[in-house]
């Protein structure tokens, strides 16, 4: 046996498997049950499913807590958002996932919390801002600005002031970055996204820092019966398993991406954090030339999602819900496992020349 931890691509691959016997399958079936015999932990397919567990196994094991998976991303963020006690006040990151800025002015609508936006990357006015907090939301990167969040010295401050931190870590992964390790109690992802892979699932999850936080998520899945599917799942843990060889080569492409983008003369501004596969570009022509590039490219894709093995752009200005302050020239690329010189000519030639 091993006597040390195994590196997380090794995790990626083994974690969530069943028990090294014979005849036993080297990935946990599909079990599609609503209803189990009683007596045993199942009990009914709103409390538990094999497919599940064996997911949440392995995002836990890379994360370094509890995991608990959901019916989308969406429901994930509702979870946790629900810990929060009426009246209390959440601070969120004024760029972050349409989704969740939806659900933050949703509660705050409806007199259930407040929420104070900040500039997630200004630690010390996100500090400030976490006196008297119930919760500080940290997105890192940012959606779709990239800005970068400083998660330790973020988590220390608002532990002292008696808040809880949440880290959406859907762009990052558990691959290059573990918010837990850095201070935070409850990390959530979009596993429909990096996680999955392959633009096929809908799903999410929370991974709990400790194991009582993760009972409070996994109680408010059952009650709600935000549950995610079983084939879903198993899609998903299948989709985790090549993680890490599909992110190091989104990542080298977009590296590689930014390098020869960043002089175009077309182009104002190329916001890439140093890390992950996913870029922005800001057009000097603003929202007109933006728009300009959809149906001109044969590579990219124009799609809303993100993190799947194909490249795919959106000007994100074009949904309403997102945030005034994020340029309507703005065009998010998600970078993925192509050929980066067919993804480069492609997207020059769509772009063209001011």
């Amino acid at each position: 046996m091993l006597d040390k931890p195994l590196h997380p691509d090794t995790t990626a691959v083994v974690a969530g498997r069943p028990p090294h016997e014979s005849d036993r399958p080297l990935n946990v079936p599909v079990t599609l049950a609503s209803t189990y015999v009683a007596g045993g932990e199942l009990e009914y397919g709103r409390f538990a499913n094999p497919s599940w567990s064996a997911f949440e196994d392995a995002l836990g094991a890379l994360e370094g807590g509890s995991a608990v998976s959901f019916a989308s991303g969406m429901a994930a963020i509702a979870a946790v958002l629900s810990l929060v006690p009426t009246g209390g006040r959440i601070v969120a990151p004024r760029h972050s996932y349409t989704g969740t800025i939806g659900q933050l002015d949703d509660l705050a609508a409806r007199g259930m919390v407040s929420v104070e936006f900040v500039d997630i990357a200004d630690t010390a006015a996100v500090a400030s801002a976490a006196h008297g907090s119930s919760m500080v939301w940290i997105e890192s990167p940012t959606n779709p600005a990239l800005e970068v969040a400083d998660i330790r010295s973020i988590s220390e401050a608002a532990h002292a002031a008696g808040s809880i931190v949440v880290v959406d870590n859907t762009f990052a992964t558990p691959l290059l970055q573990r918010p837990i390790e850095l201070g935070a109690d409850l990390v959530v992802h979009s596993a429909t996204k990096y996680i999955a892979g392959h633009s096929d699932v809908i799903m999410g999850a929370v991974v709990a820092s400790e194991p009582e936080r993760a009972a409070s998520v996994l109680a408010r899945r059952t009650l709600h019966g935000a549950t995610p599917s079983p084939l879903d799942s198993f899609l998903a843990l299948r989709g985790l398993r090549t993680l890490p060889v599909r992110l190091d080569r989104a990542q080298a492409n977009a590296s590689e991406l930014v390098a020869r983008l960043t002089d175009h003369p077309a182009l104002a501004e190329v916001r890439y954090p140093g890390f992950g596969a996913i870029i922005s570009i800001v057009f000097t022509g603003g929202a007109d030339a933006a728009d300009a590039i959809i149906g001109r490219t044969d590579v990219w894709v124009h799609a809303t999602s993100l993190g799947g093995v194909e490249s795919t752009f959106e000007r994100r200005r074009r949904w309403s819900a997102e945030a005034p302050t994020i340029p309507e020239g703005l065009v998010r690329l998600s970078v993925g496992i192509e050929h980066v010189d067919d993804l480069y000519d492609d997207l020059v030639s769509a772009i063209g020349q001011p």
